[in-house]
C-alpha cells in the first residue's frame, strides 16, 4: 500500500474470491435483495471491473479503506461494488447503474 491504497487491488481482489476470503455485510445483502443483484453479478464485476478511484476512499468512521469497483455483469447490467479490507474483503454494498435501475 501507498498512501493508503491498495496498488495492485484487482489482483488482490482476485486472491480473496478465489480462496473465499470474502464476506457479504448484512447492509450489502438487503441492498442485493432490494435491486435484485445476485452474487454471480457481484463477483463478476470485482473479478473483471476496473478501480473507480473517485468513487474510492477513506471511511473515518471504520478506519479503513473503501473501494469502488465499476463493471458489467455476464448480461451487460452496469454495476458499483464497494469494498473493504479486514482480514477478509468485506463486500459494503451494490448499486445498478444503468437507466430504468432499482433503486
Amino acid at each position: 500500500m501507498t498512501g493508503g491504497w491498495i496498488q495492485n487491488l484487482r489482483e488482490v481482489i482476485r486472491q480473496h474470491i478465489e480462496s473465499r476470503k470474502y464476506r457479504i455485510s448484512e447492509h450489502a445483502l438487503s441492498r442485493q435483495k432490494q435491486r435484485d443483484i445476485k452474487l454471480p453479478d457481484v463477483l463478476e464485476v470485482l473479478n473483471n471491473g476496473f478501480h473507480e478511484k473517485s468513487k474510492s476512499g477513506f471511511n473515518a468512521q471504520f478506519q479503513t479503506w473503501n473501494y469502488a469497483i465499476r463493471g458489467k455483469t455476464i448480461d451487460g447490467v452496469e454495476l458499483r461494488i464497494i469494498v473493504a479490507f479486514a482480514d477478509e474483503m468485506i463486500i459494503i454494498t451494490a448499486i445498478r447503474l444503468m437507466k430504468g435501475a432499482k433503486i
